[in-house]
């Protein structure tokens, strides 16, 4: 059940958001159990975002949501490969970016709660 949410203040063309979609669906496998075929994914673009006051660079608030919990490790990788995802995708710089981790079991899906 990973979620990733995407708040930018760059404009997100749909070229962007179909490579955005691509590789961060071959980005989650990076952490154990999770894949492609069960991520959801909300992108959204130019928001009014500051970073240090200043709003003229481009920057980038990234959650992962997981059901379950990974390693310190395997979050590091993660962060790794995120910061390239967004720096080629968008053009954010790795000082321009957050990056949160959240795991729960308490996820529900169909009707039901895993």
């Amino acid at each position: 059940m990973p979620f990733i949410s995407t708040k930018t203040n760059v404009t997100v063309s749909k070229e962007k958001e179909v490579q955005l979609k691509e590789r961060l669906g071959k980005a989650i496998s990076i952490i154990p159990g999770k894949s492609e075929s069960w991520l959801m994914l909300a992108i959204e673009g130019d928001i009014p975002m500051y970073f240090r006051g200043d709003d003229s660079a481009s920057i980038a608030f990234i959650e992962v949501k997981i059901y379950g919990n990974a390693s310190p490790d395997t979050y590091g990788k993660m962060t790794k490969e995120l910061t390239g995802i967004y720096g080629d995708i968008l053009g954010v710089a790795p000082d321009h970016m957050y990056i949160r981790y959240f795991g729960s079991d308490d996820w529900g899906w169909n009707g039901n709660n895993f």
